[in-house]
C-alpha cells in the first residue's frame, strides 16, 4: 500500500505511522495541542500502569502539566510493523519551581488507523522521575 510522493519516493504506511508517532511525541516539547489533535483520535484508548482510560484529554493533560517541562527527548529506538509503532525513549524533565532536572525512560506501543493514534500502551519510570525531581527521598526503599 505504497503511495507516490515527491520525486518518485515511495512512502509506506509504516513510514507514515512512524512520522505520526514522532509528531505526537514532539508535542510534549512544543505543547502544541492543535498538532496533538491532528495525530491522536478524540476517543484514543490508553493502557499503562495498571489503568485503562479513553480520551484525548489524558495526553492533553500530560502535555500541559503545570510546573513540569519537557526539555529534551531522545528516541532511542523506533520500530513499525503493520499498524503498530513501538518506541523506547528518554525525556529530560525540569521541575519548574526548583529547576531540578532528570531523565525518565519509557517504552510505548501505538496502534494507528487513518493517520491517527487510536490506542497506546506503555510504561515509564515514574519512580525515577519523582526521585530525580526531588519529590521522593533519594534513598533505597526498605521493604521489611
Amino acid at each position: 500500500m505504497a503511495e507516490r510522493s515527491g520525486a518518485g519516493t515511495a512512502i509506506t504506511e509504516q513510514e507514515r505511522n512512524v512520522e505520526v508517532v514522532r509528531r505526537y511525541l514532539r508535542t510534549f516539547i512544543t505543547k502544541d495541542l492543535a498538532e496533538l489533535a491532528e495525530v491522536v483520535a478524540e476517543d484514543v484508548e490508553i493502557y499503562g500502569s495498571g489503568t485503562a482510560v479513553r480520551g484525548r484529554r489524558y495526553p492533553e493533560g500530560a502535555i500541559s502539566s503545570p510546573g513540569l517541562t519537557v526539555l529534551d527527548q531522545e528516541i532511542l529506538e523506533i520500530f513499525a510493523a503493520e499498524d503498530r509503532v513501538v518506541v523506547s525513549m528518554a525525556q529530560t524533565y525540569r521541575r519548574d519551581s526548583t529547576g531540578a532536572t532528570t531523565v525518565q525512560s519509557a517504552c510505548k506501543m501505538y496502534r494507528l488507523a487513518g493517520g491517527r493514534i487510536v490506542q497506546f500502551w506503555g510504561e515509564q519510570d515514574t519512580y525515577g522521575l519523582l526521585r530525580g525531581l526531588g519529590l521522593l527521598p533519594d534513598e533505597p526503599i526498605n521493604f521489611d
